[in-house]
């Protein structure tokens, strides 16, 4: 399993799932790195699917959300369906907050 200090990732199983895992605050310093990985687990060779886990998220800033909306788009570039999973609290009010549920295959 990959894992980049940012995120950690298994490779894509027979149906092509990618699961990816986020962990601690996600803010500006971190926003530019979490987008390139999460890019990367989307390059993952057979991905179809990528779900990011989102539990441990403990803060995320508009940056940070931001670069999760581009490392979906890449994603949605490759024929990757990205989606977010186990949404923290914080997590989840900003999905809301800024209308991006339907973004992330998450329920408004």
């Amino acid at each position: 399993m990959p894992n980049d200090t940012l995120v950690t990732y298994e490779h894509a199983d027979a149906d092509g799932l990618v699961v990816a895992a986020l962990d601690g605050e996600l803010d500006l310093d971190r926003a530019d790195a979490v987008r390139d990985s999460l890019a990367a687990a989307a390059a993952t060779e057979g991905c179809r699917y990528l779900h990011v886990d989102v539990a441990a998220v403990t803060f995320i800033d508009s940056y940070a959300l931001g670069a999760l909306v581009s490392a979906r788009n890449s994603a949605a570039s490759q024929g990757v369906t990205f989606t977010l999973a186990n949404p923290s609290r914080q997590v989840r009010q900003a999905v809301q907050i800024t209308g991006l549920s339907h973004v992330f295959g998450l329920p408004a």
